[in-house]
């Protein structure tokens, strides 16, 4: 097989239109030729969150200027590039076809392999890309849609511990900003406003603590925090709850993080206690700091990707695909595009009502 495959990679399963491309180094790291991110957040920022006709539409109008873009960043020949890869899924169809048929076509039009990327996967390798990381580690992965503990026991080798059975943490941080005024994205909104209060004023829930496992509940701490943002008095109050939503949403973490550690250990295999924390959320750093305090008390080394490959990127695309393509996990021109692609197939789906924990 070539030394240092060099893939073009097309990210766009939400909101952020995305081309990077990636060369393997020979130390089994990546170097990031380019990487190029197209945020849409003026678009649906009067909504308070995505609507996603409107982000299919910005995809089209964006998404060849994008690709082109980072190709010239590059100075690498798009005819000598090794593969493309395109994410083809968990996220919104209508966002998902523009990157992913993008990706077909270059690659039909090039003669070139193909892959198709879980998003998740993305992220789940991310840290990889600078950071020589040994199999297996075990993974927080936290951003706008998902919320999952993962050991990662290699590339396309997953094992759910744990996920959130309602909301995404991303998810209940926006909900959090647009209860307090806030606007659209609401994390990093909702992490300024934290800073400038007391994490002690309210008193909030925090679901399903000690029971379920490291499986994680977000709803009922979003509607508490609905119930006092109707009651708040003054622009003081809000950065209070800002900043006891934040506390409470590292009480949680740091409690499921404890269990699933335990999870983790309980394979004998896993001697290595590499702790690996992927996603938007992860750029957050009250969480970052819980986290890596934790992962002291509990002799975990604490692994987080750079900040810029938090969030939604193409350059962890382009990643997983070389890492794919590298087992032979190639795959053809028809592969359909998926709203919902679980990283460990054989693992319940536990979202929806009337669920026993």
């Amino acid at each position: 097989m070539k030394e240092k495959l060099t893939f073009l990679g097309i990210e766009t399963s939400c909101d952020e239109t995305a081309a990077a491309v990636v060369r393997e180094k020979n130390d089994g790291t990546g170097e990031i030729l380019s990487n190029i991110v197209s945020s849409q957040v003026e678009e649906h920022k009067e909504f308070g969150g995505i609507v996603p006709e409107l982000a299919a539409r910005a995809h089209v109008e964006k998404i060849e200027f994008i690709v082109q873009k980072a190709i010239k960043k590059s100075n690498v020949d798009i005819n000598n590039l090794d593969g493309i890869a395109a994410t083809a899924g968990p996220g919104l169809i209508v966002s998902l076809i523009v990157g992913l048929n993008t990706g077909k076509a270059i690659a039909g039009s090039l003669g070139k392999p193909f892959v198709a990327v879980n998003h998740l996967e993305g992220h789940a390798l991310s840290p990889t890309i600078n950071k020589k990381i040994e199999f297996p580690y075990l993974l927080l992965l936290i951003s706008g849609g998902h919320t999952q503990f993962l050991e990662v026991n290699g590339v396309n080798k997953y094992k759910r511990l744990g996920t959130t059975i309602d909301d995404a943490l991303g998810e209940a941080f926006d909900k959090t900003a647009r209860l307090l005024g806030l606007e659209f994205p609401g994390g990093p909104k909702v992490e300024e406003y934290a800073k400038k209060g007391n994490e002690n004023f309210f008193k909030l829930p925090k679901p399903i603590l000690n029971r379920g496992g490291c499986n994680l509940s977000f709803a009922g701490l979003k509607t508490a925090v609905l119930k006092i943002s109707k009651k708040l008095k003054n622009e003081k109050e809000k950065y209070h709850l800002a900043a006891s939503f934040q506390k409470t949403i590292n009480e949680i973490l740091y409690e499921k993080t404890k269990v699933a550690m335990s999870e983790f250990l309980k394979n004998k295999k896993n001697k290595k206690k590499t702790f690996v924390i992927a996603g938007g959320v992860a750029s957050n750093l009250s969480i970052r700091n819980n986290l890596i305090e934790l992962a002291k008390e509990k002799d975990f080394i604490p692994v987080f990707p750079p900040v810029n490959l938090c969030s939604d990127n193409a350059a962890m695309i382009a990643w997983a695909g070389i890492e794919r393509f590298k087992i032979n996990a190639i795959d053809n021109l028809e592969f359909p595009s998926k709203a919902r692609w679980p990283l460990d197939s054989s693992a319940p789906f536990l979202k929806g009502p009337g669920l026993k924990i």
